[in-house]
């Protein structure tokens, strides 16, 4: 599976802003760890990033708050410092970054099914200038 992903246009360009603007970015996903793992480093992610969390390697999965506080402290800073969690899944991510504490970016659509986002992207990218906007 890794060798089929490719990173979406300006994702890499996006993350080195953020990283430049001075936040520290993450990746926390459901998965198997060699799956994830290698899905990140194929698509060039790996570099971009300060730490991650996957679930296969943690025993734990989204929407668990604990995954997010594992891949914060991994990037070296704290869950009490708020923060974002973007991603297309309403309950994994969405609700799962709101239990953890985080503002969200649900990347696909307008939120429903009682799982709010604080914002709404068409893509990666877009979401990446919502955060840069604050």
């Amino acid at each position: 599976m890794p060798s089929l992903v490719r990173c979406f246009p300006g994702v890499l360009e996006g993350l080195a802003e953020l990283r430049a603007d001075g936040w520290r970015v993450g990746v926390v996903t459901n998965g198997a760890a060699d799956n994830q793992v290698g899905k990140l480093e194929r698509t060039g992610l790996m570099d971009a990033l300060d730490g991650y969390a996957v679930s296969g390697a943690e025993g734990i999965r989204k929407p668990e708050a604990g995954l997010f506080e594992i891949a914060a402290r991994r990037c070296g800073v704290s869950m009490a410092g708020g923060g974002w969690m973007v991603g297309d899944n309403l309950v994994a991510d969405v609700g799962g970054g709101r239990a953890a504490g985080l503002r969200t970016v649900w990347v696909g659509g307008p939120s429903g099914r009682g799982c709010e986002a604080d914002h709404v992207a068409t893509d990666a990218v877009a979401a990446m200038a919502t955060i840069r906007r604050g």
